[in-house]
């Protein structure tokens, strides 16, 4: 009974009550799974989930912008049947690499290289997760995530979502804590222009991996060149550097590789992407307390000596639903062979103090060893035999000047 000589309680009561019986669905049955961010890692991960034992779990997708613009592209080499075949948006079964006096035709072995734009690639994903009822998004900033033993509490524009397990995708450079002491920042940062020419000027079928037809300048400067028809293509100038440009200084690159090195008198800009790629060896935190998985590039995703990301992200997604199914929790994850690590940090270096250097080291290493032993190594998935013909295929000064500064950091 109520002590009605104390009105305040009973009404405490009343309220309490009536807040429970109509908290919103998402506070009274948690979600299993929060993901925040709906880029490529998270729409990744969502995806392999749905295509798992896991299709029936909750699964909250949160993210500030809805996902329904062309604003980016992946590129990729690959071997084998992947499961987002019937999106790409053309493949390459033959690639090149080009300097003033000398062009590379690459031997891919059975490799192919393939683009995936943005837009098509959220619309694959985004269809397919629009099947699954138990699948909820969100769109709105979110303002906290914390968590307990339990799970995870995300707070959204003011409301709170309860989940079992969190996966955080929302990477911001403000949040990094550089020790240039003891690890290397560069960026990697491009600007591209889909172009449409007056006439035909392109072979469809052989693309472009690196350009160095463009003034160096002391840092790694190369075109690189897709073509999809024989007059349209995607141009981009990219960078390896610590310093980024200004815009004017991409758009006048772009403009004068196309006039002085192809040769192009006619063209239109169809559309235009720019991006800003972390090349790093900055140890990124994968576990965050109990409950949260860092994805994607907060969670160290991207390749640190060549900025490739989007099939690392599919193979952990895969790895993060085993986890899941097989274990209970998503930290199972294998570790990369430390090798890997080391040669990123080895080449990293050499392209932080040797960037002018980097257009003739870069032919001699494909020059020396052909294109699909490149992509296992980058791949982590080279034998030590094989990693040892890529190390030997390099000019030795530089890297094992490279190799005594990488040991000193590590003792620092």
């Amino acid at each position: 009974m109520y002590n009605l000589d104390r009105p305040e309680v009973l009404l405490k009561r009343v309220k309490s009550i009536y807040m429970a019986s109509h908290l919103p669905s998402d506070v009274t049955k948690p979600y299993d799974y929060v993901i925040l961010g709906a880029g490529a890692a998270g729409l990744s991960l969502a995806y392999h989930m749905v295509q798992s034992p896991l299709s029936d779990r909750r699964i909250l997708i949160v993210d500030r912008e809805e996902k329904n613009r062309n604003d980016r592209t992946w590129c990729f080499w690959s071997r084998r049947t992947e499961v987002f075949e019937p999106i790409y948006f053309h493949s390459w079964p033959q690639l090149s690499v080009i300097h003033w006096k000398e062009r590379l035709d690459l031997d891919l072995g059975d490799y192919t290289y393939h683009m995936i734009r943005g837009a098509d690639y959220y619309r694959f994903i985004l269809s397919e997760l629009k099947k699954y009822a138990n699948v909820t998004f969100i769109q709105g900033e979110i303002e906290a995530v914390n968590q307990d033993a339990d799970g995870v509490t995300v707070v959204v524009e003011g409301r709170e979502h309860r989940g079992g397990w969190g996966f955080d995708s929302t990477f911001s450079f403000s949040s990094w804590k550089p020790q240039p002491q003891r690890y290397h920042y560069l960026w990697q940062h491009f600007k591209g222009w889909v172009i449409e020419t007056d006439r035909a000027i392109f072979d469809p079928g052989q693309g472009t991996l690196f350009d160095f037809r463009t003034p160096q300048d002391g840092a790694m400067r190369f075109m690189y060149v897709l073509p999809w028809s024989t007059n349209q293509a995607l141009v981009e100038y990219t960078l390896f550097s610590a310093a980024l440009l200004d815009d004017q200084a991409y758009d006048e690159a772009l403009r004068m590789y196309l006039q002085e090195v192809l040769r192009v008198q006619g063209y239109r800009i169809l559309e235009q992407e720019r991006g800003i790629i972390p090349m790093t060896d900055h140890p990124f935190a994968r576990r965050v307390g109990h409950r949260i998985l860092n994805i994607g590039t907060k969670g160290g995703l991207v390749k640190p000596s060549s900025g490739y990301a989007f099939m690392r992200i599919q193979a952990d997604s895969a790895a993060i639903v085993r986890s899941l199914i097989t274990r209970g929790h998503p930290f199972a994850l294998s570790r990369v062979p430390r090798r890997f690590h080391v040669f990123d940090r080895i080449m990293l270096q050499v392209m932080s103090r040797h960037g002018d250097r980097m257009a003739d080291i870069f032919m001699q290493l494909f020059r020396n060893n052909p294109a699909w032993r490149i992509f296992r190594f980058l791949d982590e998935q080279a034998s030590w035999g094989e990693c040892l013909q890529v190390l030997a295929s390099l000019p030795p000064g530089p890297f094992l000047q490279a190799l005594w500064r990488v040991y000193i950091a590590q003792r620092l």
